[in-house]
C-alpha cells in the first residue's frame, strides 16, 4: 500500500523541489506536476509529486494521518482530526446515487 502524504514547497529546484511534512525536508521529484512556488502544497507518493493541493486539503490529509498513527499506537480518542465528517450521515457519492 502506497500512502501519499501532504508536503509544502520549501524551495523550487527545476524537475525537483525541497518540501516538508512535520518539519521533516525531503527532495521531491515535481516531473508529475511541474514546477511549483514555494508555499504550495502537494500530494507526495514515493518522493513524486502527484497533485498539487488545497491546504485545506493538506491539512485533512494530515489529520487522517495522525489519526492513523494514535490508532496504531493503541489510542482511540481522534474524533476531532475528523471534524468534518462527525455528526454528519454518510452520503453516497455523485456516481453511485442513481
Amino acid at each position: 500500500m502506497c500512502i501519499g502524504i501532504p508536503m509544502q514547497v520549501i524551495e523550487p529546484r527545476g524537475d525537483s523541489a525541497l518540501c516538508a511534512y512535520r518539519g521533516q525536508a525531503t527532495l521531491i521529484d515535481m516531473m508529475l506536476v511541474g514546477e511549483q512556488v514555494a508555499g504550495t502544497w502537494l500530494l507526495v507518493f514515493l518522493d513524486a509529486a502527484r497533485e498539487v493541493i488545497s491546504a485545506e486539503r493538506a491539512a485533512q490529509i494530515a489529520d487522517a494521518l495522525e489519526a492513523m498513527r494514535l490508532a496504531m499506537q493503541g489510542e482511540t480518542n481522534f474524533d476531532h482530526l475528523f471534524a468534518d465528517l462527525v455528526d454528519r450521515e454518510p452520503e453516497l457519492p455523485e456516481f453511485l446515487r442513481t
